[in-house]
């Protein structure tokens, strides 16, 4: 009995502690995070995954790989790298050729490459292309033509180089909206190999005086962020020249967000926080360049979130990728660790392995 009057009364005393009485104080809601003022409850924080990939080349013996009789198979070069593409919201290239329809094929000094290659780019999970490249005008009006003509046809979008003012009107800067999160891009080159831009088309070169209006545009038009994808710098060195520096640095006064470099065809240091990212050379993407340094390059997976309070914040993941032979194959390393390549490999991974350790020490 004593038992039974000591357990009814622990169950009343932990009733009187746990239940609140009716008609009691309604439990206090936490604040809301710093520089919110909406009506509501707090909206949780949105996020876009990004993907940038370096230069896109065709140099000949990368298109007869991909011959196929009177066609073209470009789905090995990009298979085991697919998944990864597709997995971002948006995926960027440097598309460092033209594209033609006609049979006539041409790699370095002036390329010339199969329309294919946009459908391949396509069934990748590609969505956009940039263009502004020192190769832009190498077939001259017809190529830059061409190339936004198929693109269009893939249904992949494209600044940097135009077709003709529509074009430009249309794509400089190119807005685009994902997972509610509003972005522009802006695409430059420092030059097109001595090449004058064809009559009637508009290569966006690197000039401060019209990117400064571009970008004041960009922001007067409400977008989230600014991503300024710039060929530039030296090739084949693995520093950052005083200019790439000096014109990040511009930039970002400027309200750009983050910076992506092409041109040196080799991997170049990157700046990054959680307010944003310069990426001075991401190297080749897929080229027929297969000595040390040219033979593989990085993609850049960029976390973009932005807050409750409109804030927007970014984390960077630089992933190295390298061109396996045979079939110019372009294999992440989740793939390349459990494959039989030779020792140009292992010597790339340990490459960008102490490139890795120079930045983040």
């Amino acid at each position: 009995m004593r038992a039974r009057r000591i357990c009814l009364l622990t169950a009343l005393t932990f009733a009187a502690v746990c239940c609140t009485p009716a008609g009691g104080p309604a439990p206090v809601a936490p604040p809301p995070p710093a520089g919110w003022s909406g009506p509501g409850p707090v909206p949780p924080p949105r996020r876009m995954r990004l993907f940038f990939g370096g230069d896109v080349m065709q140099h000949m013996p990368q298109v007869d790989a991909v011959r196929r009789g009177d066609g073209f198979d470009y789905e090995p070069v990009f298979r085991t790298l697919a998944p990864r593409i597709r997995a971002a919201d948006l995926a960027v290239v440097n598309l460092e050729t033209t594209l033609t329809r006609r049979s006539r094929y041409t790699g370095y000094p002036l390329f010339r490459s199969p329309a294919a290659l946009a459908d391949a780019l396509r069934d990748a999970g590609v969505d956009v292309a940039v263009l502004a490249n020192n190769h832009c005008c190498d077939n001259g009006a017809e190529g830059i033509r061409t190339s936004v003509e198929e693109l269009d046809r893939c249904g992949i979008r494209h600044t940097g180089a135009f077709a003709d003012s529509a074009d430009y009107n249309k794509n400089n800067p190119l807005y685009l909206t994902h997972c509610g999160i509003r972005l522009a891009i802006v695409n430059y080159t420092y030059g097109t190999n001595g090449m004058p831009v064809p009559e009637g088309t508009v290569v966006n070169l690197i000039d401060t005086v019209r990117m400064a209006a571009d970008l004041a545009a960009a922001r007067a038009s409400g977008v989230d962020f600014i991503v300024a994808c710039v060929h530039w710098g030296d090739e084949y060195q693995r520093r950052e020249n005083a200019a790439q520096r000096s014109l990040a640095a511009f930039l970002r006064r400027h309200g750009t967000d983050v910076v992506v470099g092409s041109h040196p065809h080799v991997i170049q240091p990157w700046v990054a926080d959680s307010s944003h990212v310069v990426l001075y050379s991401l190297g080749n993407f897929v080229s027929n360049q297969r000595r040390r340094y040219c033979d593989g390059g990085l993609m850049a997976e960029i976390e973009a979130v932005r807050h409750p309070d409109g804030r927007m914040t970014y984390a960077l993941d630089p992933v190295p990728v390298w061109v396996a032979m045979p079939g110019y194959r372009i294999v992440p390393p989740e793939v390349g660790d459990t494959m039989a390549l030779p020792a140009a490999y292992s010597l790339f991974r340990k490459d960008v392995a102490e490139m890795l350790d120079q930045v983040y020490k």
